[in-house]
């Protein structure tokens, strides 16, 4: 749990000034650690980052009150959609007590590797307003996001199922991620090509969505996405995952700056239709956005009831968020996003919520689960 006077204690004692507080930062003891948080703070981000030594995770967190959660896109996507009614597979690469003590019975899953255990994340939750001071200054939060600090061997090598062929055969939707924390070229093209052997099982027109996520390396992301772009439907990312692919910032509530963004995009990712979703709005462009629409809806909801309940979501959350919590500043822009190109754009307006103690961990994750347990079952299919 956020903790503004252990940061500040922190911060002064490892005598940091803001020019300290940097977000690319190696990590390699708490300093440097304290310093990538603040420096997130002070750039108003959240992000992902491996931690080249693994006990400063442990030191870290031990100073915290803290709450242990199962979590990965695929692991969280997952569990929204069996609240929401729809049943999935989640491949795992490792296991261990813990989280099999919080993953429901009723949940299938492939376990890659019987031997290897999981090596925990930290996930430091950035509150909606804030203020660290600083040697010679202090570093302002003004709003909620979270930051993952991972440092996980099993998830290096995303070891695949050797039954995930056989798994496939009878699958509406595949959703891929994950691949970001892997650290050698060579094993990442091999797993990419077992994935692709895999995917050919298969139904026809079964839809392949791939949820976005912070890569520790630019070599390893540029690797992934040229083996993943051919093979995907959607290819779908979150406002964090946007700026770095652009390598600029994007103005989210300028219709204008976002359009070019999305063309940028669709020329740096030919082929799949792209989502993005954001706290102001979620869009789908290309040729399945005409289908994703209603789904987009649905991910924003269930997104929003995980704001607002964390862990302890349920479809009924998820069913009570009212549509006047839709501010109109985000209906206006998500309209103009939408009549720019009405045949291949749609774009709907999230919500603007209010929570004590907000959950700024997994939202991306419970929207692509919202969004693909929002297909009607006739719709879970590509156009491959």
């Amino acid at each position: 749990m956020w903790d503004g006077e252990l940061l500040t204690a922190l911060a002064a004692a490892y005598g940091l000034g803001v020019a300290n507080c940097d977000p690319e930062l190696p990590i390699v003891d708490e300093r440097s650690l304290v310093a990538v948080i603040l420096g997130h703070a002070r750039a108003r981000r959240g992000g992902e980052r491996f931690v080249a030594v693994p006990d400063v995770i442990g030191t870290f967190s031990a100073r915290h009150e803290r709450v242990v959660t199962i979590g990965g896109t695929c692991v969280r996507a997952g569990l929204i959609m069996r609240e929401l009614g729809v049943r999935s597979t989640t491949v795992l690469v490792a296991i261990d007590e813990t989280f099999l003590s919080l993953y429901p019975a009723d949940c299938d899953y492939l376990l890659s590797d019987r031997e290897a255990r999981l090596t925990p994340h930290l996930i430091v939750q950035l509150p909606a307003a804030g203020r660290v001071p600083v040697a010679d200054g202090e570093i302002v939060i003004d709003r909620p996001n979270r930051l993952i600090f991972v440092n996980d061997p099993p998830q290096t090598l995303m070891e695949l199922s050797p039954d995930l062929g056989q798994a496939l055969e009878a699958a509406e939707v595949l959703l891929i991620s994950g691949f970001n924390a892997m650290t050698e070229a060579g094993l990442l093209r091999a797993r990419l090509d077992s994935l692709e052997r895999a995917a050919r099982s298969l139904p026809a027109g079964a839809l392949i969505f791939y949820e976005d996520a912070g890569y520790h390396s630019d070599e390893i992301r540029a690797v992934a996405l040229a083996g993943l772009t051919p093979l995907i439907d959607v290819h779908s990312m979150n406002e964090d995952e946007l700026q770095v692919h652009l390598a600029r910032d994007v103005d989210l509530l300028d219709p204008e700056d976002v359009l070019r963004a999305v063309a940028d995009l669709h020329l740096l990712f030919p082929g799949p239709t792209l989502v993005i979703h954001t706290r102001h709005w979620a869009l789908a462009s290309g040729p399945l956005a005409p289908r994703l629409e209603t789904a987009l809806a649905g991910g924003i909801r269930a997104a929003s009831a995980r704001y607002l309940h964390g862990d302890g979501v349920t479809a009924d959350d998820v069913a009570r968020l009212e549509s006047e919590a839709v501010p109109q500043a985000h209906r206006t822009v998500a309209e103009a996003i939408a009549a720019s190109d009405p045949a291949s754009i749609r774009c709907v307006p999230a919500y603007i919520l209010h929570a004590e103690n907000p959950t700024t961990i997994g939202l991306g994750d419970c929207f692509v689960g919202g969004l693909l347990a929002g297909l009607p079952v006739g719709e879970r299919e590509g156009a491959r």
